[in-house]
């Protein structure tokens, strides 16, 4: 009997892309999700689902009995940094309380491999612009922050009960599966690719472009955007990183170069054939001029190799989806 791999969060963009690829390479995967972001039919290969919270201590438990996991990914969180500052105890509760709740059931029933889906918050503003792993983490708003508590548990349990953990941080996720068969599908998603390919569409009514007074060449934010399969991919690479017996850590996930906020539409604009409308505004408070990933721990470690890397890629990829979940 194979392993059971427990994916939290499963039904979600992120997760629900790592599930498929999971299952694509064989693995029996068992997804458990609330399914209050995520959607049953992101579940492409018929893997189990179990619909419930993981505040719910009793039903993740039941999970546990019955399947016997070796090995958690853990995605299930709420991941909107504005939304956090007014509402900081849904993110503490949602990220931090559930997840310390997670690891003790894990070390309860003796799992052995963690992947934690973290983020490039953790780091706040880095000098420069760009974190790697050894950059300060100084989280700005109460997303990071609870993301970096959880990151914090992971190292002392691991020290305490010898869990192997991959922390891999995430930098401007982005695009879709280049089938068009699963993609960002949130109505309130504030992702900017995906904003700026429903304005194309005629879903919005146009495109804001927060602060143009950066000290970046064109006056816009900067950011390392990196396609949805090859952050997928990372997963897969950090898992066979562990089970090769592989030292606890955090990676980052990013292709080390980044593209403003005036690139990126230019680059819609183009995919789409349509010009839409931009409106101007304030920068938002905690939105650094320049977030762009060191990332060369990953590649050095597990071997991962982005295959997407490319901007109209990325753009090309979310467009397909878009016009796809706009059609339907």
């Amino acid at each position: 009997m194979s392993e059971k791999i427990l994916i939290t969060g499963g039904c979600g963009y992120i997760g629900s892309h790592v599930t498929r690829q999971l299952s694509e390479a064989g693995r029996t995967v068992v997804v458990y999700d609330n399914l209050s972001t995520g959607f049953r039919d992101a579940l492409t290969h018929g893997e189990e689902l179990i619909v419930g919270d993981l505040s719910d201590r009793e039903r993740l438990e039941a999970a546990f009995l019955e399947h016997r996991f070796t090995t958690v990914l853990h995605f299930a969180a709420a991941i909107i940094a504005p939304e956090s500052v007014s509402l900081p105890l849904k993110y503490y509760g949602n990220n931090t309380r559930n997840t310390l709740g997670l690891l003790e059931t894990c070390v309860k029933h003796n799992v052995r491999r963690f992947i934690f889906s973290s983020t490039a918050a953790v780091y706040g503003f880095p000098d420069g612009g760009v974190a790697s792993e050894e950059s300060a983490l100084t989280p700005i708003n109460p997303y990071g922050t609870s993301k970096l508590m959880s990151e914090w548990m992971l190292r002392d349990v691991s020290a305490a009960h010898g869990l192997q953990y991959v922390a891999l941080r995430y930098f401007n996720v982005a695009g879709a599966d280049p089938q068009a068969r699963m993609g960002q599908r949130t109505p309130e998603a504030t992702h900017l690719i995906k904003v700026a390919c429903q304005a194309a569409l005629g879903i919005r009514e146009s495109v804001g472009i927060y602060g143009t007074d950066y000290p970046t060449p064109d006056g816009t934010g900067i950011r390392d955007y990196i396609h949805i399969e090859d952050l997928a991919s990372a997963h897969l690479k950090a898992l066979e990183y562990l089970e090769k017996g592989g030292i606890p850590t955090a990676m980052n996930v990013g292709y080390g170069r980044g593209s403003s906020v005036r690139e990126v539409l230019e680059v819609v604009r183009e995919v789409s054939g349509v010009n839409f409308r931009t409106v101007e505004a304030a920068r938002r408070p905690g939105d650094p001029a320049s977030l762009i990933a060191q990332a060369d721990r990953i590649g050095r470690l597990t071997g991962w190799l982005p295959e997407h890397d490319d901007l109209r890629r990325i753009v090309s990829d979310a467009w397909r989806w878009e016009s796809r979940l706009a059609g339907r």
